[in-house]
């Protein structure tokens, strides 16, 4: 019972790679039309604030989702999971949510809203340095 268990397990590891994968390769083909629309379209050859803002957060976007297929990836070939990718995952989340922020919008943020982003980047990197000192890593 549990090694047709195991097989499943396996069967939905490569349907999740497929699918991020094709993921992956329509987000990178939706942001290479990103950035020519915003560049050609406009006639100005060049990006306004708010189009680089949008390209930032889709690059860091699609860069979270190679990262997932690479934990995916490592999880099938070692049946491990690697710590330091998640946490680099969660860097790169709280970073994209940061670098997204705009500060003139008609919500204002709040002071709360600050301190907690604050405090999970802080956490964050005490969790990534402890994990590379204690050398738990991939």
């Amino acid at each position: 019972m549990l090694e047709r268990l195991n097989t499943f397990e396996k069967y939905v590891y490569y349907v999740l790679i497929i699918l991020l994968a094709f993921i992956i390769f329509v987000s990178v083909i939706e942001l290479a039309l990103l950035i020519a629309g915003g560049l050609v379209i406009d006639q100005t050859y060049r990006l306004d604030n708010h189009e680089i803002l949008t390209i930032f957060g889709f690059f860091l976007l699609v860069l979270i989702g190679v990262e997932l297929l690479d934990t995916i990836k490592a999880y099938i070939k070692k049946q491990e999971i690697h710590v330091e990718i998640i946490v680099l995952l969660a860097v790169i989340a709280v970073a994209r949510k940061i670098i997204l922020l705009d500060p003139y919008s008609d919500m204002p943020l709040s002071d709360m809203t600050l301190w907690g982003l604050g405090f999970i980047v802080l956490c964050l990197a005490a969790a990534y340095y402890l994990i590379k000192k204690a050398g738990v890593a991939t």
